[in-house]
Order: structure tokens, then sequence, then C-alpha cells
């Protein structure tokens, strides 16, 4: 395996050092890489988060009638009760099609620096029309879709309140707006590290509070920091040595099909870690369904550290902290078709 001189220093420093240091110098160290969520929520640059356009967005992420056959909804691939994934290797679309890549988690995505593995889309609501209108997906058309609101008057008056003024409501653009507005409300505040960085000693066990330690020391933060521990960068998958066609497929190159730069082939957006114990398959190929294996490889690959088994139970106990309180999410009732509404299609 290949190892930097670096990195076999810091390993040996690692198994020297005590297990992990005083709590209010861990803390003070943790303050500096991460920050915790929120308690009231995010604010956002281009789009208004008033109580009738997050309703709105609910309406929508949970309307099946969104997609051509009226199967798939968002929640669909972003089940909000099983941690914002659907628990699949890759998502399941149009025509029993499977997707190319993991779907990735919708609770916290508001912080991320942009959407999907390859940071394609800016935003939420940029983010929102992409599946939309992927064949593989909803297999949609924006047209469709603004003829399939149109058609329901609880959608007419509720898009009338929640963009008020306009004269033309119904689009989507603003259909877009408002599922972001409803998903940055998706937010897990308070998990044991939070609490722990807040000033709660007791809010991590040792055993924790030492993963924590190495998650530091090893360098995990230097990719997955900030207030999603990830989602802030981007980096090659495989930054000492590339794990295996199992894991990496060959034929994604990542963020290359975005850029068109050589420099990042294989180059993926660092996945944050929020709820990442709720979040199994892990990788943008879903290939890995054990947390201590993911971990285990990320080691290998992008730092060139070989963890002891103990080292990594204590990095995976840490990544158990950050599991904050899920949002609770009531399905919404949705508008009543109409006989203008565009019948489902068969896939």
């Amino acid at each position: 395996m290949k190892r930097s001189i670096g990195s076999t220093l810091a390993l040996l420093a690692l198994t020297s050092a005590p297990a992990f240091a005083d709590d209010a110098a861990l803390r003070e160290q943790a303050k500096e890489m991460f920050e915790a969520i929120p308690l009231n929520g995010p604010a956002l640059e281009n789009n208004v988060m008033s109580r009738d356009r997050v309703d709105l967005g609910a309406k929508l992420f949970f309307d099946p009638r969104m997609s051509r056959s009226g199967l798939f909804s968002c929640q669909s691939c972003h089940n909000v009760g099983i941690g914002g994934v659907d628990g699949l290797e890759t998502s399941i679309g149009h025509g029993w099609q499977k997707g190319p890549r993991n779907a990735p988690t919708m609770l916290n995505a508001v912080f991320n620096i942009a959407q999907f593995w390859d940071g394609r889309a800016p935003d939420l609501a940029e983010q929102a029309k992409g599946p939309v209108q992927a064949g593989v997906e909803m297999n949609n058309t924006p047209d469709n879709v603004v003829a399939t609101m149109k058609s329901m008057s609880g959608y007419v008056d509720a898009f009338a309140t929640a963009f008020p003024g306009e004269s033309d409501p119904i689009t989507f653009d603003n259909f877009a707006l408002a599922i972001e507005a409803f998903e940055a409300t998706l937010i897990t505040p308070n998990s044991k590290f939070d609490q722990f960085l807040m000033g709660s000693d007791g809010a991590m066990s040792d055993v924790e509070k030492a993963g924590l330690q190495l998650f530091v020391d090893t360098g995990c933060a230097s990719c997955h920091g900030g207030i999603n521990f990830g989602g802030q960068d981007y980096y090659p998958f495989g930054v000492v040595e590339k794990p295996g066609a199992a894991v990496l497929p060959e034929g994604d190159k990542g963020r290359f099909a975005v850029t068109e730069t050589a420099g990042d082939d294989y180059v993926f957006r660092a996945a944050p870690l929020r709820n990442i114990a709720l979040t199994a398959p892990y990788f943008h190929s879903g290939k890995v369904w054990n947390l201590k294996e993911a971990v285990d490889i990320m080691a290998n690959s992008q730092l060139g550290a070989e963890l002891t088994d103990e080292q990594v139970d204590q990095i995976v106990a840490f990544l158990g902290t950050l599991t904050g309180e899920q949002p609770l999410v009531v399905h919404p009732i949705l508008p009543v078709r109409t006989m203008a509404t565009p019948l489902p299609e068969e896939m």
C-alpha cells in the first residue's frame, strides 16, 4: 500500500498519544473546523421561506403526478422518513430503470455548496428541476408539469398565495423555488456532536470523543468539515490509491462531465456526513453497505492510512453522533385532479 511519510508519522503519533484530549481543548479544536446546525434553520439568498411557499413545496415534493408516469415523486428517492435517501444502491425511476448514482440525502442539503455528486446544480431550486426532466428518473417536461399544476384549483390557489403579485405564478421556475423552500426546512439540529460543540461535555462518550480526535488527526476533517461535515468542495476519489472498480466504477468520471477538465476525472463533491449512520449504502456507487468498511476505504484511498480495528470503531462511533433530530413531516393532502389534468403515461 502507498503511504506518505507524513501520514506514517501521523499514525505513529496517534498510537502513542492519549485516546483524546480534555473536553475543553477538543471542543475548541472542533470549533475551528465544524459548526453546529442552527436550530432556526438557514436563510435562502434568492428565495422566500414563507409558510405558504414551504407548504406548497411540501405538496410538490410528495406529489407523484409531477412525474410522467404518476408513480415517482421527490420523496421516492429522498424519503424523509429514512434519512432523506431511498436505501438503494442506485434509485429506480421511469420504466424501472436504475439510475447511475446513489441518491444523496436531502437532509441538510441546503448547507452544501452545490447539489448532486458532481456539483452540477448550484442550489436546491436548480436541483429540483433535474430529476423531473431526467429520462431515467421522472421523465417529465416543464410544460407538462406546468399543465398538471394549472389543471388543479388547489395548486392554482396555492401558487397565487405563495407567489403574490405575479400575473402568472405557476411556472417551472416557481415550482423549483417552492420545493427549495420546503427542502431548506429539512435540517437535523441538536445532534450529540452539536450538543458537545455547544458546551455539553456529557453529550458524547469517551469512545465517541476519541473518534472525533482521530477524525481530526488523521485528516478526515480536511475534506469533511464545516457545518455539514462535507459538501463544500471537490476531491479525487483515490488521492493516494484508487479503490477497485466495484467501489469506483470506471465509466463514471465524476465532475469531468460538468467541467470537461482533465483534472476533474474521478473528482466528486465530498459527501456530507451528517446522519451518515442512517444513509447506507455509501459512496456515489452505493456499493458499500457497512459504515466501518466505508471508513476503512476512505482512510486507505484518501489518506494512505491503515487504521486499526479499534481506531475505525472509534471513528464510526463518532460519526454516529452526527445524527440529529429528524424533521417531522406530515404527508400533505394533495390537490384533487380534474378532467383537465394530464393522464399518466404507461412506462
